[in-house]
């Protein structure tokens, strides 16, 4: 899970930090515009260059190797670290986005805004409705107790949708936020068994969801290369992470599963971005590789022990390498969801936590 950060001097000339500081995105300021900061990508590793080669019988890279398992395509390894580029078909991928944006969100499911706001009912279609939240004095008496039972959230304020030019009042609009600001304010979303990260472990006793069925079969699909012989994945929590232009993830470790020989199923959607492999010390320099839409990663073995996390998204048109997914959405529905993965990079991750 995130460890909390604290910057400090020492931390900022460690190995990791200098890579994040060397990939995060910077700009320079212009009359007109704010422009990109070049980035020097020589290193990053390009899973796939290495698949286009591997099908061309093309020798691989030093460092990197083949998982001999029983799948459908290649799993390359960076010492004995296994990822399997484009493991997602394009419907697949579809169908993800729309879950991660839709349902995922959707309570019991905890999200960044609970803290703030509570649970907040059809995030996704206020934002393409282009409602807003307004906060209101209390809950009614006679669903206030029930939802300090089941939340554990003060029962006021209370927030709803309503329509911006409908039943939002003057008085309102200083206690408004629009709904398409949230969704862009959206950084994750809890499935399955609920982490409390105050308290940094899972809380069984939140109310929650099951990970869907089609999700699980997915995660167990995709796990079987890493898992022991003869042992089954079982999915019991998963965290989405949304990220915008800009956004990054801090160097981590995801430390709070009880049994690390099992792995973590780390799915990508929506724009490529950049991730960082290091070690068990934040002194050891990590490997940087793309990750495309499509692509998964699986935390396994010693990489369960290792700090990772995302210094960069590239959301121009030219890197951002999404354009099999723009005919994905074509109905009058799906251009909301082709607007936001535009600039969007989406990662399910997929864990067995007991």
């Amino acid at each position: 899970m995130y460890r909390s950060e604290v910057t400090t001097e020492e931390s900022e000339r460690t190995a990791f930090r200098k890579a994040e500081k060397k990939y995060k995105i910077y700009y320079d300021n212009t009359k007109k515009k704010k422009v990109t900061r070049p980035v020097d990508l020589s290193e990053v590793i390009d899973f796939k260059s290495i698949l286009d080669d591997y099908n061309c019988n093309i020798e691989l890279n030093d460092g990197v190797s083949v998982l001999n398992r029983d799948f459908d395509r290649p799993i390359f390894c960076l010492e004995s670290r296994p990822g399997i580029p484009g493991a997602l078909s394009i419907e697949e991928q579809r169908q993800w986005i729309r879950e991660s944006l839709a349902s995922f969100p959707q309570p019991p499911n905890r999200t960044n805004h609970n803290a703030i706001y509570g649970p907040i009912e059809d995030l996704f279609v206020s934002a393409k409705e282009r409602r807003v939240l307004v906060e209101v004095e209390r809950l009614p008496d006679d669903v206030c107790s029930e939802v300090n039972a089941l939340q554990s959230d003060v029962c006021a304020p209370w927030y709803k949708f309503v329509e911006e030019h409908g039943e939002l009042r003057s008085k309102d609009a200083c206690k408004s936020v629009s709904a398409s600001v949230l969704l862009r304010k959206l950084r994750w979303s809890t499935l399955g068994l609920q982490f409390d990260w105050s308290k940094r472990s899972y809380n069984i006793s939140l109310p929650h969801k099951k990970i869907p069925d089609a999700l699980c079969q997915l995660a167990k699909r995709m796990a079987a290369p890493a898992m022991p012989r003869g042992e089954e994945f079982l999915p019991e929590a998963a965290i989405v992470n949304y990220f915008g232009s800009g956004d990054m993830l801090g160097g981590h470790l995801d430390d709070m599963e009880k049994d690390w020989s099992k792995p973590i199923v780390s799915m990508s959607l929506g724009c490529k971005a950049i991730f960082l492999l290091g070690g068990k010390s934040r002194e050891d320099t990590p490997i940087a590789m793309f990750l495309r839409s499509g692509d998964a990663v699986l935390m396994a073995g010693e990489a369960r022990e290792c700090f990772h996390g995302v210094p960069r998204i590239f959301t121009d048109a030219e890197n951002a390498d999404i354009s099999h997914l723009e005919t994905q959405f074509t109905q009058e529905d799906g251009h909301a969801y082709l607007d936001y993965i535009r600039t969007s990079r989406i990662n399910i991750n997929i864990r067995q936590v007991f």
